[in-house]
């Protein structure tokens, strides 16, 4: 990839860009706003995040909920010392209210933005919401692209500040048909994604075949490529991703690992079992760190622990990804 000069708007200067175009194997976290107004909550979570990650993307509603909004999460972030991503979904803005909320985030110093169109508002709390979807994550980059490269909103009028932002996107490498996801991915960089945070990864060789195909098309030389990765908290939890969540591949072994790991511990134990998960799940998610990371093409991993943000310490500190660098 090519250096460029910040004063273009082509860098955002961001410390995730700093550590990717240094070299350095990224590592990002994870943090789903509360369903209230609680920011003791924000804090909470993020005091296992500071330190062990080099930005925290923070969800925008996920899963059509109502929750806190992301750009004011990011700012509490950022007074706790610690670099956000803040998603933007295509789901409940138009593009007038997409890029006058990006404008204000730029302004607040905000320097990372994940586009996604976003899920439909019948997967969440407010099923009889009206939805937007005025552009999707495509055309949301290179809407953001135009505004931070060429200085100029949708219609074409010019702004004299733009926005800087380190730009990325979602894939799934899971999702079918898996022969178009590549394809799927190469849109997405040529739309102007800097960098991609894949689906959670539990089939490893199925994603190395994918790296393999995005290798071939010679993406990796334009963006970068964060996979997934994310700790099993129970063996309950592992069969649902397995059986219940659309572009999610987990294979039976992780299920039976986790439901084989408290084999002989009483039901009435709960504490113990938790213990016994908990291990074996945060073994699995570095077993699986390990085995990404020499997949050519990926240049990081994108830690997801929502709910369980006290897994992220040991996670990477058993990955052998600490210290995080200083660049």
């Amino acid at each position: 990839m090519t250096e460029t000069d910040g004063s273009n708007g082509m860098v955002a200067g961001s410390n995730l860009e700093k550590v990717l175009r240094a070299g350095h194997f990224a590592v990002t976290g994870e943090i789903g706003p509360p369903a209230s107004a609680n920011r003791a909550a924000i804090e909470e979570g993020a005091k296992y995040l500071k330190g062990n990650v080099d930005s925290v993307n923070i969800t925008d509603c996920q899963t059509a909920v109502v929750r806190m909004s992301s750009i004011s999460v990011a700012v509490m972030l950022m007074e706790l010392g610690i670099e956000p991503n803040i998603q933007m979904t295509a789901r409940d803005r138009n593009r007038i209210a997409i890029q006058s909320d990006l404008l204000g985030a730029s302004a607040l110093g905000i320097k990372n933005l994940l586009c996604l169109t976003g899920d439909h508002q019948t997967f969440g709390n407010h099923p009889m919401a009206k939805n937007v979807f005025d552009v999707d994550s495509i055309s949301m980059l290179m809407m953001v692209k135009a505004m931070r490269d060429k200085g100029i909103v949708q219609s074409g009028d010019k702004m004299d500040v733009p926005p800087r932002f380190f730009l990325g996107a979602a894939a799934n490498p899971f999702a079918d048909p898996f022969d178009f996801r590549p394809y799927r991915l190469a849109k997405k960089v040529k739309a102007g994604a800097d960098f991609i945070q894949t689906q959670i990864v539990f089939n490893v060789p199925k994603f190395a075949e994918y790296m393999k195909r995005v290798g071939d098309l010679g993406l990796p030389d334009n963006v970068y490529i964060l996979a997934g990765v994310s700790p099993i908290r129970t063996s309950g939890a592992a069969r649902y991703m397995a059986t219940r969540v659309p572009g999610m591949d987990v294979p039976d072994e992780y299920v039976q690992r986790m439901t084989s790991a408290i084999k002989g511990i009483p039901r009435e134990e709960r504490q113990a079992r938790r213990a016994v998960w908990a291990e074996e799940g945060i073994g699995i998610c570095v077993e699986i760190i390990h085995q990404v990371r020499e997949i050519p093409g990926v240049a990081g991993v994108h830690v997801m622990a929502i709910g369980w943000e006290e897994a992220v310490p040991t996670i990477v500190e058993k990955a052998g990804l600490l210290p995080r660098p200083v660049v």
